[in-house]
């Protein structure tokens, strides 16, 4: 048996947020708290339990639902049965409620950024075999409500599919991953409007993580149904970083760009807007004001280490619509600003810069300031205000 722990506290402030100054908010604190034990029978059975409490106090508005508040619930409970395979092979059966996270966790990822993190019931089968691992899901994401031990299954809503991962062949520093997912949704919303959502989603990405030079390259093609129309999206996705070791403060100097599809026309049944399906939370940045879906991203940045374990990075990112007659969503694919008004395709750009600071082994302190400057897109759809941002939290995890 052993037992853990997490607690959060954390400030965030907007001013004007999502580029409009109603309401414009004067900053809220976010508080989360996570208790787990995790107990193995011998070599073959695991039982594992954990309930979280995420709270929120003073934002203009109220707790943003499903991600800012939930009083006390079950995070995680879920049974592992381990078939004990001979020599570096296993296989593993886990069923009941889980986190899942796969990849970089642009498409399944557990949400840390936002105080309320997400996880799914249903099962899971895990095969590892030296340097492969094959995992196969079928599951239904979990509702995050309010109250106490109030979350149940969502059953609008299901995910499924297989994900691998293994060298590949004749390399020793690089990766591959392989996957399928398949995603059902009752009520999906998109500029298009509203409607039953069943896509299918098959993804390729390589990846290194040796220094000095790093990268991590996705790509994932969409089909499906969306009410009497038929789905084709998809997106692309690179990460190229070099690290300079020989230079004071390590230097690692990055580029991110990436792109992902967008409706071509909101009269046509047919939907051409990419889902990310379950993205972390903070995708782009923490502020979470643009997702992945209808949109051209450029992202330099640059990565400094600090003497007492402390990080600096900064970096500045440029958006754009991918297509014209799509809006902008936000991370939970939610359409913030509708795409039918203008015809401008710049979004608008932010700048960023980080602090991190790993304390000690189980305290962390990270400081984040981001200002974005709103582009014509977003002047000429609605509100289109500068908008600062600036959040800071200390994590204790034992």
């Amino acid at each position: 048996m052993s037992l853990g722990g997490e607690a959060r506290e954390r400030y965030e402030y907007f001013d004007n947020y999502n580029w409009t100054e109603t309401p414009r908010d004067s900053g809220y604190a976010l508080q989360r708290y996570f208790m787990h034990g995790d107990f193995h029978f011998g070599d073959h059975v695991r039982l594992f339990g954990q309930v979280q409490s995420s709270l929120e106090n003073g934002r203009a508005g109220g707790p943003r639902p499903s991600i800012d508040k939930n009083e006390l619930d079950l995070h995680q409970g879920f049974l592992d049965l381990n078939l004990g395979l001979p020599g570096d092979t296993s296989l593993t059966l886990r069923s009941g409620r889980q986190e899942l996270a796969f990849g970089s966790q642009r498409i399944i990822a557990v949400r840390e950024g936002p105080n309320v993190r997400q996880s799914f019931d249903g099962f899971r089968v895990m095969y590892r075999a030296g340097g492969l691992a094959v995992d196969g899901i079928a599951t239904r994401p979990v509702e995050s409500n309010v109250y106490t031990f109030d979350d149940g299954t969502n059953h609008d809503q299901g995910l499924w599919g297989a994900y691998s991962v293994f060298p590949l062949p004749g390399t020793t520093k690089i990766n591959t991953d392989l996957y399928y997912l398949g995603l059902y949704r009752q009520n999906a919303k998109f500029n298009q409007g509203t409607a039953k959502e069943t896509r299918h989603s098959v993804g390729a990405r390589i990846w290194r993580t040796a220094a000095p030079l790093d990268c991590n390259f996705e790509a994932l093609y969409q089909w499906g149904s969306f009410g009497q129309g038929d789905i084709r999206a998809w997106t692309v996705a690179s990460d190229t970083g070099y690290r300079m070791e020989d230079l004071p403060l390590t230097p690692r100097f990055a580029l991110k760009a990436d792109i992902a599809s967008g409706d071509h026309d909101p009269h046509n049944p047919d939907l051409q807007t990419f889902n990310p399906l379950f993205p972390k939370g903070a995708y782009f940045s923490e502020d979470g004001l643009i997702g992945p879906a209808n949109f051209i991203n450029i992202n330099p940045s640059v990565e400094l280490h600090l003497p007492k374990n402390l990080t600096l990075t900064a970096n500045w990112d440029f958006f754009w619509r991918e297509s014209l007659h799509d809006g902008v969503y936000n991370n939970a694919v939610v359409l913030v600003r509708s795409g039918t008004t203008t015809s401008a395709r710049y979004i608008g750009s932010q700048p960023q810069v980080q602090f991190e600071w790993d304390v000690q082994r189980h305290l962390t302190i990270v400081a984040i300031y981001a200002h974005f400057l709103a582009g014509p897109f977003l002047r000429d759809s609605g509100p289109g205000q500068d908008v600062d941002y600036v959040t800071t939290w200390i994590s204790y995890k034992f």
